[in-house]
C-alpha cells in the first residue's frame, strides 16, 4: 500500500498531466486522494463498481459518457480504484490506463523497497539462514560479492525520526545504499564502497553525516562504524562492530561523535571481558572496596594528572593548586589502594581499573 503523502502528490502529478479531475479510492469505496471538482454521484459509481470487482475479480474498466473507472491492481489483486472524469470516451479511457499504469508501477516499486528492507533487517539481525541470503539477494538483484560497511546513526535523542528520513534523502537506494532501521534510536546505513575506498572516505562519510544532521535538523547524533566486508553474508558483522563502537564510546568516549571499531584502543579490550575477570580486577586494586569512595575532586585531580603524563608542576598550574596539594591527593589515593599513582605501572594500573569499573557500571545498568 502506498502512503496518502505519495498518493496525494501522484494525483496531483497526474492531474495536471491529463488536465482532468480526477480521485483514487481504496476498496471500501472511501476518497484517498483527489484532484479538481468531484461530482456527488461519483461514490455511488465508485461503490457499484467495487462490488462487481469483489464479485468477478479484477474487472476490466468501466466507461461511460462522463467518467472512466479502473481498478489498480497488485498482482491481479485490486487495491486501488482510479476515477476520472472525461469529456471524450477515447481519451478518457486512454488517460486513464496510463494513470493506472502509473499507479501500478508506483506499487511495484514500493513493494520490492519494502522487500529490500525487510531482507536488510533480517541480514543485520542474522535471521537468514546463508542459503537464504544468496536466494533472496538474487532474487531482489542485489549484489552478493560487493564491498560494505555499517554505519549507525545515533541521535542524542531517540524520538529525532527526521534523522531516518534525512539519511534516506543523502542515500538512495539507485546507488546501492540501504538505510534502514529496527529500533527507533539508531538508523542503520549499510554503505557500498568503490574498490578503491578506504577507511579515510568512510571516515569522511560519518563527518558529512554528522555536520549535515547537526546544521539541517539541528539534531545532534553520534556515528559509529563497523569494518569493511567483502560479502553480503559478513554486513551483521560490520552491524555488531558499529553497535560496539557506540557502546565502547557512551563507556570511555563520552566527547566523541565519531567512532570507528577499529579505533577504539584499550576501550574495546576491557568492553570484551566477562562480568566475572572484571569484578575480580576491581577487588584486587580496591581491596574490596568500590569507586564510589574516591571523592568527585579525587578522581578529576587524577584525570589531569595522566593528562599531564604525570607531570607534577604542570598539573598543579593547570588546577590553580599549590604543588603540595597536588601531591596530597595523590598520597590520599596510594593510602586508599597501595598504588603510587606517580609511578607509571601504578598509574596505568589505576587507569584502567577506572575503565573497567565504568564498564562493569554499564553492563549491569542494561542487565
Amino acid at each position: 500500500m502506498l502512503s496518502n503523502q505519495i498518493l496525494q502528490r501522484t494525483i496531483h502529478e497526474i492531474g495536471d498531466i491529463v488536465e482532468c479531475s480526477c480521485s483514487i479510492w481504496n476498496m471500501d469505496a472511501a476518497m484517498l486522494a483527489a484532484v479538481g471538482a468531484k461530482k456527488g454521484w461519483i461514490q455511488h459509481a465508485v461503490e457499484a463498481f467495487i462490488s462487481e470487482v469483489q464479485e468477478v475479480g479484477c474487472t476490466a474498466e468501466l466507461v461511460t459518457d462522463e467518467i472512466a473507472v479502473f481498478p489498480v491492481c497488485d498482482e491481479l489483486e485490486p487495491i486501488y480504484i482510479f476515477v476520472i472524469e472525461h469529456e471524450d470516451k477515447l481519451n478518457g479511457r486512454v488517460s486513464g490506463k496510463l494513470c493506472v499504469s502509473q499507479l501500478e508501477g508506483l506499487i511495484r516499486m514500493n513493494k520490492e523497497r519494502m522487500d529490500k528492507n525487510r531482507f536488510m533487517q533480517n541480514l543485520i539481525l542474522d535471521n537468514l539462514l546463508l542459503v537464504d541470503i544468496y536466494n533472496q539477494a538474487k532474487k531482489l538483484s542485489i549484489p552478493v560479492e560487493k564491498r560494505r560497511v555499517v554505519i549507525l546513526i545515533e541521535p542524542k535523542n531517540p524520538e529525532d525520526t527526521i534523522v531516518l528520513e534525512m539519511v534516506k534523502g543523502i542515500y538512495t537506494s539507485g546507488t546501492g545504499d540501504y538505510v534502514t532501521a529496527v529500533d527507533e534510536g539508531h538508523v542503520i546505513l549499510i554503505k557500498a564502497l568503490d574498490e578503491t575506498d578506504s577507511t579515510r572516505e568512510i571516515q569522511h562519510n560519518a563527518k558529512m553525516l554528522v555536520d549535515m544532521i547537526n546544521t539541517e535538523a539541528m539534531v545532534n547524533v553520534r556515528v559509529a562504524y563497523g569494518t569493511i566486508v567483502e560479502e553480503l553474508k559478513d554486513v551483521s558483522q560490520s552491524y555488531k562492530e558499529a553497535q560496539m563502537a557506540l557502546d565502547v564510546g557512551r563507556i570511555f568516549y563520552p566527547e566523541k561523535n565519531i567512532l570507528a571499531y577499529k579505533e577504539l584502543g584499550i576501550g574495546r579490550l576491557i568492553h570484551q571481558l566477562p562480568l566475572s575477570l572484571c569484578d575480580m580486577f576491581l577487588e584486587e586494586v580496591f581491596a574490596g572496596k568500590a569507586v564510589d569512595q574516591f571523592e568527585e575532586e579525587t578522581l578529576s585531580t587524577v584525570d589531569k594528572f595522566f593528562e599531564n603524563n604525570l607531570n607534577i608542576s604542570e598539573t598543579a598550574r593547570q588546577l590553580f593548586v599549590h604543588r603540595n596539594t597536588l601531591v596530597y591527593r595523590l598520597e590520599k589515593i596510594q593510602k586508599q589502594t597501595g598504588l603510587d599513582v606517580r609511578v607509571f605501572e601504578d598509574a596505568l594500573t589505576f587507569k584502567i581499573a577506572l575503565m573497567v569499573a565504568d564498564h562493569v557500571k554499564f553492563v549491569r545498568s542494561k542487565e
